[in-house]
């Protein structure tokens, strides 16, 4: 991502965070006055998602530090962190939600279902305009997680909308209980992805969804390269790529060698996605012993005699 994409979800994190704070103030207020415990238990789970989206707003701002000396990548990483943070916290808030589920189904008190439904379609339509506002903020998974937050509270607004709506014409409390455990089966499934993407990044493995094989071959295709091993690629952020390898090459002039690297360093970013590759040139084989050798040797079929 850009400088200029990183400044603009700062700017609607910052926004979401300021009118998620209008919402709760709105719900703790109704709440009171409407006594209704479905508008202050979504006041409960907004808080924690304040909580969680400054915590993502403070990481994208902190991602927009340069790179020094002791941290070289620069703070990428702190936004995967807070994605991971977020996730585990959208877990608890959806066990919370289902135990108070559990209880409500025991009990039911009377609510003021026309304040209830005015307030809830007031989180809503807020929450649903934050929403559309960060998911226009790219693929980055700090924002993404921030979005799950927004999205099951804009679940959970509509939850409590069609709860007072039922409540004001049918007085059938046990409906609010009913959604409520729908919201937290949802915040669950968006928040086991989320947590699966971050520690993947977290222990620098492999973007999903890449073919490390097709990269070998294609790296084999190009002019001048003869075969590559040492092949390591890994995820500095969910938006870039790092990788490092060595090539063998035959012995050539610098400025050929350079234009080989070129072509290659231009194929691993518009193919793959690669945005820093690292890229160590060699005039002999690869030692049989090397464990990075064998692992790309005959059984892959990947080595240049094969093409």
């Amino acid at each position: 991502m850009s400088h200029r994409y990183e400044s603009m979800a700062v700017g609607r994190l910052r926004m979401a965070f300021l009118l998620s704070l209008a919402i709760l103030l709105a719900e703790v207020l109704g709440g009171l006055a409407s006594h209704s415990l479905a508008l202050l238990a979504d006041a409960g789970h907004l808080l924690t998602d304040i909580f969680a989206l400054g915590l993502a707003w403070f990481a994208a701002v902190q991602v927009l530090r340069p790179a020094d000396a002791r941290r070289t990548y620069g703070y990428h990483r702190i936004g995967i962190l807070a994605a991971l943070l977020n996730a585990v916290a959208l877990i608890l808030i959806a066990i919370f939600i289902a135990f108070e589920a559990y209880h409500r189904f025991a009990r039911e008190e009377p609510v003021n279902g026309t304040l209830m439904l005015g307030i809830a379609g007031f989180a809503l339509a807020v929450n649903v305009a934050v929403a559309f506002s960060l998911s226009e903020s790219g693929e980055n998974l700090n924002v993404k997680s921030a979005l799950l937050h927004v999205l099951g509270d804009a679940v959970a607004s509509a939850g409590v909308l069609v709860a007072g709506a039922a409540i004001a014409i049918t007085s059938v409390y046990q409906l609010d209980p009913i959604v409520s455990l729908i919201v937290a089966v949802l915040i669950c499934l968006g928040a086991w992805r989320i947590i699966g993407q971050a520690l993947g990044i977290l222990m620098e493995a492999a973007p999903p969804g890449l073919n490390m094989a097709e990269m070998v071959r294609q790296i084999l295709r190009v002019p001048g390269i003869k075969d590559v091993h040492d092949l390591h690629v890994w995820s500095i952020s969910n938006q870039m790529t790092a990788l490092s390898c060595h090539v063998l090459m035959e012995d050539a002039r610098t400025s050929e060698v350079t234009a080989t690297l070129n072509d290659m360093k231009l194929l691993l970013r518009e193919r793959f996605g690669v945005a820093h590759a690292t890229i160590e040139v060699e005039c002999q084989g690869c030692e049989t012993e090397n464990a990075f050798c064998s692992q790309l040797e005959e059984p892959a079929g990947l080595h240049a005699h094969e093409h």
